[in-house]
Order: structure tokens, then sequence, then C-alpha cells
């Protein structure tokens, strides 16, 4: 192809929430200003700013009624075909960011996709029975039916893209394992502007005015003035934020858990007196949280885990599960401590571990680490990418 302007398009499964996935959509976004943005479903009370002023281009699920997109999960049926059909016919270039649904878009023959794999389908390959354990129910003859569908739709889906991009090493061998292909790693952006406002809270932690002095979590102790471990993430089953609200009974820590989903209300009903669930915070709230929190926990298997990288860049340590991403990021001993088992007990011999070890960790060291998972890097890379796959100089 001749070194001209492209003309892009990017792809992204849901815009319901805003998670790691729609943050690395946003880059992307702010990449190429110019590209429209398709999705299944498009919820913007909930996305708030966050693509404010974006070119939206949701499916024809956005027509439905409102109920049943609160419930999008009864719509799965649909799924598989909606992305076929987005009429893509004008585009050079289509980058998808998906962990679904959206790598398997139809493209013409002059058209490139690049596809930028979060994970395969996790509930219908490596997750689909404890699943439906975690849901407490057993799956019916009916449902195996369907799984086995949408295994066999994703590893087709999944032949589509002509390049294949995975969010850490983790992910790269689930790719080949579950869809015999290859894919380069690129690791994620983590927030930009995570430096800057690192910078302001600590040249202003001591002002009277700090925002930090007015974050109460309630009358039983207030930020300022507790060492409590932390908590953000979506609340729900697979991501064991049960497991630490349950050991932080045991031990009587203060923690704090920032987040929304479908385990919230339970989590306030079982939590004692040292735990708050704070439920959603905006991100300047949750940044100062970030900035004055003892270490932070992450007990789940993920394939990247952004979190624990944006709690890195504030200086704080990482209380991790041995497993997914998180063993890419996390250096034990230098920025964090791993734990082995998602139970409460060995969640707490963790703990402890790190309590052990807490004056040991130099702040600057895990900032350091932090900040190579950067947005500046992720450009560079993904740039590299197109340039090389679209065989031009530069991507205008």
């Amino acid at each position: 192809m001749e070194n001209k302007k492209l003309k892009i398009a990017l792809l992204h499964d849901f815009l319901l929430y805003q998670g790691g996935a729609e943050r690395v959509l946003k880059v992307l976004s702010e990449m190429f200003p110019e590209a429209p943005i398709y999705t299944l479903l498009y919820n913007e009370e909930k996305m708030g700013e966050m693509f404010a002023g974006k070119d939206i281009r949701p499916s024809y699920l956005q027509k439905f009624p409102k109920f049943l997109k609160k419930h999008h999960q009864w719509l799965i049926s649909f799924f598989p075909v909606v992305p076929e059909t987005f009429d893509l016919r004008e585009y050079d270039l289509v980058i998808s960011s998906s962990g679904a649904w959206m790598k398997g878009i139809v493209t013409k023959m002059s058209t490139t996709h690049i596809a930028y794999l979060h994970s395969p389908m996790r509930f219908v390959w490596d997750y689909n029975e404890r699943y439906f354990q975690e849901k407490g129910k057993s799956p019916s003859l009916l449902k195996r039916f369907v799984l086995n569908y949408l295994r066999i739709w994703d590893r087709l889906a999944a032949d589509r893209p002509d390049f294949l991009l995975a969010n850490s090493i983790y992910t790269q061998k689930r790719i080949e394992k579950y869809y015999r292909r290859d894919s380069v790693v690129m690791y994620p952006p983590v927030n930009n502007n995570f430096e800057f406002r690192i910078s302001n809270f600590e040249s202003n932690q001591n002002e009277k005015n700090s925002k930090i002095k007015s974050l109460e979590i309630n009358s039983k102790f207030k930020i300022q003035n507790s060492k409590f471990f932390l908590v953000i993430s979506r609340l729900s089953p697979y991501k064991k934020v049960n497991v630490v609200v349950e050991a932080f009974n045991k031990l009587g820590l203060p923690l704090v858990v920032i987040g929304q989903g479908q385990q919230e209300k339970h989590l306030k009903k079982i939590a004692k007196d040292n735990v708050q669930i704070l439920g959603w915070q905006t991100d300047e709230v949750t940044m100062q949280y970030y900035a004055k929190a003892r270490a932070f926990i992450f007990p789940s298997e993920d394939d990247f885990g952004m979190t624990a990288v944006e709690a890195m860049n504030f200086g704080v340590p990482v209380i991790a599960y041995r497993k997914g991403g998180a063993k890419e990021t996390v250096q034990e001993g230098v920025t964090g401590e791993f734990f082995d088992a998602q139970t409460p007990e060995v969640l707490a011999d963790g703990v402890r571990r790190f309590l052990d070890n807490e004056d040991k960790y130099d702040k600057e060291v895990i900032r350091k680490r932090g900040r190579e998972f950067s947005r500046e890097r992720f450009e560079t890379e993904m740039r590299k990418v197109i340039e090389e796959v679209m065989k031009i100089d530069k991507v205008k």
C-alpha cells in the first residue's frame, strides 16, 4: 500500500462500563481521533465522559427495549452474528478490541483487520464449569449445547483477523492453545495521567484544602489516619473479591473495596466493620485511595491485571494471586508478594508475609516498574505493528 492516510475504524465488544479494556480503547481512539467506534451496545450514562464527542456506532441491539439491554446476557444468541452486520467496506484498517465477539467481524479482502485480544472467550473455554458453579446452578443440556456452539463459533471467528495481538504472555499461550494461532504480545497502556496526579497529590497532601482530607470512609476511620489495604475490581464472582473480604474479616485489618457488580450487595452484607465497600468511584477519588493504600490486593486470575500496575505507579506493593498476567508484572519481594490459592486462609498468609517484609519495599523501585507499562510504549509498539502489517513507512 502506498504511504497514504489510512481510513481506520475501531471496534469494541461493549461500552457498558469503564474497565481496563475500555481504557485501552480510549487510548486507541485518541491515537486515531477520526476513527468511528463500532460496538454491540453503548451505555452513555455508565461510560460518562470517557468517549464524549466520539463517533460511537452501536449495533441494532441498541434499539432493543431497555430492560433487555440492561440484562444483555439474555441476548447472547445474537452476539455471534451481530458483528457480521457492520458495514466496514470503506476502511483500509480496522482494529478490534475484544475479549469475545468483535474479532468475528467480516471485512473485504482489501481491508486489514488487527485484533487486540484481551482474552479468548473465557466462559466457553477454560472457565465454563467454574462459571456455572459460581452461579450456583447445574448446566442443563441446552446450556451445554449453547456453550458448544459458541466454542465452535469462537474458534472459527479467531481465524478472521489478519493479525493478532495479545495483552500478555499468558493470553498469548491461551490463544495458541485454543485458537492454534500465533500472536504478538503488546502490554496494554496504563493511565498516562498517573505521574502528573501523583506529583500533584504529593505536593498538596499537607494543605488544608487537599481533597484527600475530605475522603471519609465512615465514622469508624478516616482514610488519612488508617493504613488500609485496597481492592479495586469489578464485583463479580470470577474476581474473587469475596475471598479478600472473608480474609480481612478474620485478620481485622482495614480494607477498602472500590467497584461495582453483581456481588456488591452480598459483600456489603458479609463485611465486618473493618471492611468498607464503597461501590463505584470516580477516577479522581480512586487515584487518591491508591496513593494512600498500604498495599493493593489482586486476587483474580486475570489475563493482564491493569489495576495491579496502576497501584505500582503509586509505589504501592501488590499482594497477588500467583496466576495469569500478574506473574508478568509483579516482582516477588521487589514490587509485591504472591499467594498460591484463592482461599481466605492462603490469602491471609500472603498478607502476613507482606507485613513481615513491609519495611523492605522501596516506593521508587515499585513506581519504576509500574512505568514500564506506559501509554508511550503502547503507542510506539502499536504504530510499529500497523506500519509492518500495512507495509507503510509511517502511520498518518
